[in-house]
């Protein structure tokens, strides 16, 4: 399966794509390397999509399921260069790990994905039915899922592997995120004469203090609460000399769970809007899902709510089940669990409603920090869990 030779060529794939900077909407160095390191290992076929998703496919000897590992070709800024004790693009190998930005999140796995659909072609071309597609998207650390619903559309995988860090377990679902922007509406003035005016940040005050009073987070047994956490807030005019802010606008970070839409999220707030407003005749504020805007390496546009739905596959789902049973075949041993990020499940779990897993080498805490790395056991044991869930979902 995964002898000494194959092992060595993942690692170094593996370091490889850690020496290749790839920050989102810059993906084009690590899009070129997946193209020819899957052309190298003998994918059947390579396409690259508007957005600059790298996706091969392995066709088996006979026609049947097809089953998706996808993979986020592009990672967070490096940040303080100083406070790195090891080049964050050297793909450093020390003490049985490789250190650099994006080895957890998530070119080890990437790497793993790439490496095991050719294993098995090689090793059972002849014993399974259906295809492998192994997908390198762009763009997930801002738009998470987003990318995503190009690959979806146009495979339309039966199953689908995400690889985020997940120490091996298997994670059957994650709560979504919604950034949710409230915006008060004032009168600007002179602050010499604040009668005159109507100062939007005092309004926003008393919007925030009725929120935290009077806001429930929802609960689900397995995802938890449904987090609303203030993450910035601006006055306008800023900087504000001697003017009485006409406007104040907040954004919070909403952590959704399985079944919460976007009108739910926005009439919560609403109501306590709605609530004020009944009580001071002078107080005006929206809500509002905030919007994404970027642009892809290939130049296509890439515009989006940030609103990614959270899902959750139960236990006793058949790909759940085999992915489990194929991992312990491989002498894996998986534990259930959940992740408590987001991710492109968003997409095809939360939206398409395409039975989905996270897989991954590495653990969730190690992504985005400094001196990131990968566990070179982590890694190998990825591209072998790969390797297994394939073979199950895919043998005859």
């Amino acid at each position: 399966m995964i002898d000494d030779k194959r092992a060595d060529d993942v690692v170094e794939l593996c370091r490889k794509m850690i020496r290749q900077p790839s920050l989102s909407g810059h993906e084009e160095g690590m899009a070129d390397l997946v193209r020819e390191t899957m052309n190298a290992l003998g994918y059947d076929e390579v396409n690259t999509d508007k957005y600059g998703n790298v996706v091969g496919r392995i066709s088996f000897k006979r026609p049947g399921k097809r089953i998706l590992f996808e993979g986020h070709m592009d990672h967070v800024d490096v940040g303080d260069l100083s406070k790195w004790t090891v080049d964050p693009y050297g793909a450093t190998v020390r003490d049985g790990k490789i250190f650099g930005r994006g080895a957890t999140d998530m070119k080890g796995s990437l790497a793993a994905m790439i490496a095991a659909g050719a294993y098995l072609k090689a090793d059972h071309y002849d014993d399974l039915e259906g295809e492998i597609l192994v997908a390198a998207s762009v763009h997930e650390e801002c738009f998470e899922g987003v990318a995503s619903r190009e690959i979806g559309e146009r495979y339309r995988p039966d199953y689908v592997v995400i690889g985020e860090a997940s120490s091996l377990n298997v994670k059957r679902g994650q709560r979504g995120r919604a950034e949710v922007v409230l915006e008060t509406h004032g009168k600007s003035a002179h602050s010499s004469n604040p009668e005159e005016g109507i100062n939007a940040v005092k309004k926003m005050i008393k919007l925030l203090q009725e929120i935290e009073n009077s806001y429930v987070p929802p609960k689900q047994d397995v995802l938890g609460k449904g987090i609303l956490e203030l993450t910035d807030i601006i006055s306008s005019p800023y900087p504000g000399a001697s003017v009485v802010p006409a406007r104040c606008r907040v954004t919070f970070d909403r952590r959704l769970l399985v079944g919460e839409t976007e009108e739910k999220v926005l009439a919560a707030i609403q109501d306590i809007i709605d609530k004020i407003a009944a009580q001071d005749p002078e107080f005006r504020a929206t809500v509002s899902i905030a919007i994404g805007e970027d642009k892809c390496y290939t130049g296509e546009p890439i515009r989006a709510k940030r609103f990614a739905p959270g899902w959750l596959f139960p236990e006793d789902h058949e790909f759940v089940i085999k992915a489990m049973k194929g991992l312990k075949k491989a002498g894996l041993s998986p534990n259930l669990s959940h992740y408590a990020f987001c991710t492109n499940g968003s997409y095809y779990a939360g939206i398409a409603g395409i039975p989905t897993i996270g897989f991954g080498a590495s653990r969730e805490e190690l992504a985005h920090v400094v001196d990131e790395y990968v566990e070179i056991d982590q890694l190998l044991n990825a591209c072998k869990g790969y390797y297994a869930i394939a073979l199950e979902v895919l043998r005859r």
